[in-house]
Parts: C-alpha cells; structure tokens; sequence
C-alpha cells in the first residue's frame, strides 16, 4: 500500500511554505534552495522530498543537476477545496459585523 503525505500537513510548515514562496519566481536546485535558510541541506531535502511526494513541488533532472519547480496545478485544486469554506467564514464574518454595526 502507498501511503502518501496528507498536503496540509506538508502546508504547515513554515519552511516548507517558505520554499514554496522561493520557487513560485524560480526553478532551483536543492542546494540553491538550502543556501536560503540556516538548516543543513540534508534536512531542506527532507522539505522537499515531503513537498514532492505531495505534488506540490515537481522535479526536473538536467544533467547531474535536479532541479525544483512550483506545481502551480496542484495548489489550485487545494484552493479549490477551501473555496467554500472561505466563503462560509466570510459569510459569517459579514453577518457579525451587521449585527456589531446595528448594536451601536
């Protein structure tokens, strides 16, 4: 059985979202990538196999080099999923604020 990494819990990471941020402008290499943040490299690999795995980061091999990239697809179907939830809490949000501006 495959067992995959759940994607919110690869999202919650702030160093993980942090890698994400840089490769949305950029394909990088993994030591590209660590030469960003003041963790050792194996342990930015470990980021990005776990963002690998989860399809949010996609790999590309060109010639000895492996390089990064943003899956821009992948993100869109998980804000897809939050979608309607967003638009419950501002629907809620809105209500409390009507009745806040009705009290005074």
């Amino acid at each position: 059985m495959n067992l995959r990494r759940d994607v919110f819990q690869a999202i919650a990471d702030p160093t993980r979202r942090a890698i994400l941020l840089l490769l949305t402008s950029q394909t990088l290499t993994a030591g590209a990538i660590a030469s960003n943040f003041d963790t050792a490299r194996p342990t930015v690999s470990k980021h990005l196999q776990i963002l690998t795995e989860c399809e949010l980061v996609k790999q590309e091999q060109r010639g000895r080099e492996i390089y990064y990239h943003f899956n821009p697809k992948k993100m869109k179907e998980i804000a897809d999923f939050i979608e309607p939830f967003r638009k419950m809490w501002d629907d809620r949000f809105n209500k409390l604020e009507t009745i806040m501006k009705k009290q005074k």
